[in-house]
């Protein structure tokens, strides 16, 4: 094969691969061994971020663009007139190690089109991550997306050799496939993820007896779902995502906003501006349901069914349940201080921590990185200051907003800030 057709089929398949947001690498710690190339731990050519936040490359591509299935959504669907590409299992394999070795990447992020059938489509991926482990000893990240409708014994050897396993949902709800994928099933979808789940827990089960068993897809498994393609409320989506990670233990639901590539009735028509806003503000909601100890049916209910767009999940419940503030912040529990605006995580782990010596004032907070100019408005501390005040939600709303940074407004960066 000819330098210049492996250059046009990367061309082709890396970019087909870009709407597929579900790439993070963080939570494999797979160490370099016997003289092998890479090292996965704690990392995950696209970027992600790796659990203590830095930024890694990933060789993001598709087996191939040739695709049974005639989803509306989909670029690659079988209707879509558009050049199409395959890739052999030696090429990837060669691509990614090539790549590796002139430091473009640090692992492979490998999905595909289904051609011919599931197991067919599955087998080809599987042995791509078989050969760069076992032929090329390559310690890097893999990712590996499942293939909707892929046999038990194929999905158990692909968590053998991937790092990461993610099938994606991508409509929301059962109505909205059915709509847009008629040919696809929506139990074909968890029948993997549920496969997945089950192995991991039986080889961690087997790994405290004995310590030789391998590990099975270490940094767990993931899904997507595409925002926007259809009329689904954020209420229906995030009670999607929930429903998943109570059920498949996912690490992680990505939320990709629809970009109109096709003309289609059913769709959006084309022109029509991609949900960046809301596709943000469900991942924030996503980290309020994930590390803050929100119920999804506390941010969105059938008053609220979609999120602001103009302030942030966490300030929206705050503005609804001012019943519940202030809250004194050297005397709060944990589980209230994490539902104050305007304070992280961290900052509650560190205010906790703080006045164990001291009681704290607004110098204190300052200080320990909280951001005042929202937390003000909902708590007291060692100060008489802000205490004596008397407003109704629109009125902390307004304050609010009218010094808020424009990026909230502007649809500037794809990536709000989510720890706040």
């Amino acid at each position: 094969m000819s330098f210049d057709r492996i250059k046009e089929k990367l061309n082709i398949l890396a970019d087909a691969a870009k709407y597929d947001v579900s790439c993070s690498s963080s939570g494999s710690k797979r160490t370099n061994k016997e003289k092998g190339l890479g090292n996965s731990s704690g990392m995950g050519i696209c970027h992600s971020y790796t659990e203590d936040g830095r930024c890694v490359s990933l060789l993001k591509i598709l087996m191939t663009n040739h695709c049974i299935f005639d989803c509306a959504y989909c670029v690659t669907r079988r209707s879509n007139d558009i050049k199409r590409a395959a890739f052999k299992i030696q090429e990837v394999v060669d691509l990614t190690i090539n790549f590796y070795r002139r430091n473009y990447i640090e692992g492979l992020f490998l999905s595909s089109g289904i051609f011919k059938d599931a197991d067919y489509t599955m087998e080809r991926l599987v042995a791509v991550a078989k050969k760069l482990r076992l032929e090329e000893k390559f310690n890097g990240y893999i990712h590996l997306k499942s293939i909707p409708g892929a046999s038990d014994e194929l999905m158990r050897e692909a968590g053998l050799y991937a790092d990461r396993l993610s099938v994606n949902i991508e409509i929301p709800t059962v109505s909205g496939l059915k709509l847009l994928a008629p040919e696809k099933d929506h139990k074909d979808f968890l029948k993997p993820m549920a496969k997945v789940k089950n192995e991991i827990i039986q080889y961690k089960s087997e790994k405290k007896i004995i310590k030789s068993t391998p590990k099975y897809a270490p940094a767990g498994q993931s899904t997507q779902m595409i925002v926007g393609a259809t009329g689904e409320t954020d209420q229906q989506i995030l009670l999607t995502s929930a429903y998943f990670y109570k059920e498949f233990n996912l690490k992680r639901v990505y939320y990709s906003g629809y970009v109109p590539v096709i003309a289609d009735e059913r769709l959006p028509k084309l022109g029509t501006q991609v949900p960046m806003l809301r596709e943000n503000r469900l991942y924030q909601t996503d980290w309020l349901m994930r590390f803050y100890g929100f119920d999804v049916r506390e941010i969105v209910d059938k008053n609220n069914p979609n999120l602001d767009l103009e302030v942030d999940p966490k300030l929206a419940w705050a503005l609804r349940n001012l019943h519940e503030f202030p809250v004194d912040i050297n005397k709060a529990d944990k589980f209230m201080l994490l539902r104050v605006p305007g304070i992280g995580v961290k900052s509650v782990s560190k205010i906790i921590q703080a006045r164990r010596f001291r009681k704290l004032n607004w110098q204190h907070l300052a200080k320990l990185g909280i951001a005042s100019n929202r937390a003000k408005y909902f708590i007291t501390c060692e100060s008489s200051e802000f205490e004596k005040r008397d407003l109704t939600a629109e009125q902390i709303r307004g304050f609010i907003l009218q010094n808020s940074s424009s990026k909230f407004r502007k649809l500037v960066s794809p990536q709000l800030n989510v720890f706040g």
